[in-house]
């Protein structure tokens, strides 16, 4: 059972940073939004492979999360010169 406070008292909190604020959250509701997956495949050349696997390797992340990072980085980079 979450911690009841005001919500100016979590934004007083959160924007302070001194204490978690988890006791204050009911997680048992909580959703991500916009989260729904698809598979999608993409045939790559092998270069394009190998270099996004030296990627993965030098941050110590798996191939998958180079490609997400790169494709969210470049979508909201499109969406900030749209505006």
């Amino acid at each position: 059972m979450p911690k009841t406070i005001k919500a100016e008292e979590l934004d007083q909190i959160f924007d302070e940073g001194k204490e978690d604020i988890v006791d204050y959250l009911d997680l048992t509701t909580a959703r991500r939004i916009n989260r729904k997956t698809r598979k999608v495949n993409v045939d790559l050349p092998e270069w394009m492979i190998a270099s996004l696997d030296a990627e993965a390797d030098r941050l110590a992340i798996n191939r998958q999360a180079v490609i997400k990072t790169w494709l969210a980085e470049r979508i909201d980079n499109k969406h900030l010169a749209a505006n």
